[in-house]
């Protein structure tokens, strides 16, 4: 007893005092962000909850394949994906392997859960309840990321003033849209995506250009961003499986349906072939414009594979329905130029100038190609074996162009 008295007295820190520091240490400070860190379980369970946000969306698509529902899926796709980059680049930035960073993760999913409930009906009947609980989800946000700023140096303070400033105004705003009328509310919805990413961009390019280091793209963001794609390309397989088990499956269905997931395999290959799981420049435009670019190659992914449904349950047409036909070759248009504008980000864009150069033309020129494509509206089978084609001509050239480069070493 002497002994421990003795300690106490000495100035070593208590057990509650040690327990404390080792379970809840404070966030890291800006300027610290680890360069090698490998991606934790708990951050693989909240992407795997924002993605069942993201499949609600995509379901409720499938079953509204029109223009307002395409409008209602993208405002409310945008304000997921937000969330998720928000929450995200918060753990990366400060957060540490403690039951703090478990706190703040759950904090996050109890609020993103009854979200998820009201996606359905965002546009309709539970508009009002899902634009209160976007409200609380980004006060939750804000709040988080005032925390981690208490102890900042001088030169990080006015960038995490301006971030968390503008995130306690969209949740302001989120919160009033439930008063609107429904067609005012979602587009409400989607003006404030387009002017939260404004802002985004604008303080991180303000905070990396006054503060060398205040964010860069790790390995570990990479690899987050990569398994976001990837978990939601399961959605292309999930709406050719859905349109498969809601109609009698015969020989044209089941081939319809195989040739829809060769497009979604299609849109993986373009992507990990050409820009996934590969660093951007460590420049500050490089860091925005990788990040953003991710926005709409992912949901444009997650849509394709809400009008898979459709495009396998109505095989048998003699031609695609409007926005089935849109929504399949629109996405795929997006997945090629948005999968270059990563492209254009990363190193390899200047080393490799031989082969992404080119490439950039050919997936340009696929991307107007289904434009056209869907414009047309061929039978189902038609359209899907047209959209493999189109995905495999930048890939055919990309095979072609590495194999002339290695004959051209070769013999040099």
């Amino acid at each position: 007893m002497k002994d421990d008295g003795g300690a106490a007295a000495a100035g070593e820190p208590s057990f509650w005092r040690r327990l404390r520091r080792q379970l809840w240490q404070p966030p890291r400070a800006h300027g610290e962000q680890p360069r090698e860190r490998v991606v934790g379980p708990l951050e693989l369970f909240y992407d795997l909850v924002v993605v069942a946000l993201v499949a609600q969306a995509a379901h409720h698509l499938a079953g509204k394949l029109t223009w307002r529902g395409i409008g209602e899926y993208g405002a409310v796709f945008g304000l997921i994906w937000i969330t998720w980059v928000n929450g995200s680049l918060h753990h990366e930035l400060h957060g540490r392997e403690d039951a703090r960073a478990r706190s703040t993760f759950l904090l996050q999913i109890l609020v993103l859960v009854p979200l998820g409930a009201f996606i359905p009906g965002a546009g309709g009947a539970t508009g009002a309840a899902f634009a209160v609980t976007a409200g609380i989800l980004f006060a939750v946000l804000a709040l988080l990321w005032l925390l981690a700023s208490l102890g900042d140096r001088p030169e990080y303070r006015r960038a995490s003033r301006l971030y968390i400033t503008g995130t306690v105004l969209c949740a302001a705003v989120l919160m009033l849209s439930a008063a609107l009328p429904a067609t005012a509310r979602v587009w409400t919805w989607g003006l404030l995506d387009v002017a939260y990413l404004a802002g985004f961009a604008a303080v991180v390019l303000k905070a990396t250009l006054v503060a060398v280091g205040a964010l860069s793209v790790t390995a570990a963001l990479i690899e987050r961003f990569g398994l976001l794609i990837i978990i939601v390309l399961g959605e292309t397989v999930t709406g050719v499986v859905s349109g498969l088990s809601a109609e009698p499956v015969d020989a044209l269905t089941l081939t319809v349906g195989l040739i829809a997931v060769v497009v979604g395999f299609g849109a993986w290959w373009t992507y990990f072939d050409f820009a996934g799981h590969r660093d951007p420049r460590r420049t500050p435009a490089a860091t925005v414009q990788w990040m953003l670019a991710h926005l709409p190659l992912t949901a444009a992914v997650a849509a394709m594979g809400a009008a898979m449904v459709s495009l396998v349950e109505d095989a048998h047409a003699a031609r695609t329905a409007t926005a089935t036909s849109w929504v399949l070759c629109g996405g795929a248009a997006v997945v090629l130029s948005s999968t270059m504008l990563v492209a254009a980000t990363l190193r390899a864009w200047h080393t490799e100038q031989y082969l992404y150069r080119p490439l950039s033309r050919a997936c340009a020129a696929a991307a107007l190609a289904c434009l056209a494509l869907g414009a047309s509206r061929p039978a189902p089978p038609v359209l899907g074996g047209a959209l493999v084609v189109l995905f495999g001509i930048p890939w055919c050239l990309a095979v072609a162009r590495r194999l002339r480069r290695q004959e051209s070493l070769t013999r040099d």
